[in-house]
């Protein structure tokens, strides 16, 4: 027997927890200037718990070509790759706000 999600109540392959939550966050997209000139684009705003942060991480880490790191609830990337992570955010469902 399929395990039951407590919060949705559908099973666990059905569950659209995480979809849910990926419609109800707001992700901004915003770059930094560090120390020697270096630029980080950061991702904030992805607050929910349902959302694996350290998964989409890796996807966007993946799909940027480049490295990165999660700190608290943001995860900085390694270079300006504004328009690839806002492109990947939206095919995963997220609404994005570039700054």
């Amino acid at each position: 027997m399929a395990a039951i999600c407590n919060v949705c109540g559908l099973p666990d392959e059905l569950c659209i927890c995480q979809e849910i939550a990926k419609e109800q966050q707001r992700a901004i997209i915003s770059t930094d200037r560090r120390r020697y000139g270096k630029i980080v684009t950061k991702v904030e705003g992805i607050e929910d718990s349902a959302i694996d942060i350290n998964q989409l991480a890796k996807l966007l880490k993946n799909k940027c070509a480049a490295g990165g790191t999660v700190k608290g609830r943001t995860i900085e990337l390694q270079g300006d790759h504004k328009k690839k992570a806002s492109g990947v955010l939206k095919n995963n469902g997220f609404n994005v706000e570039v700054r």
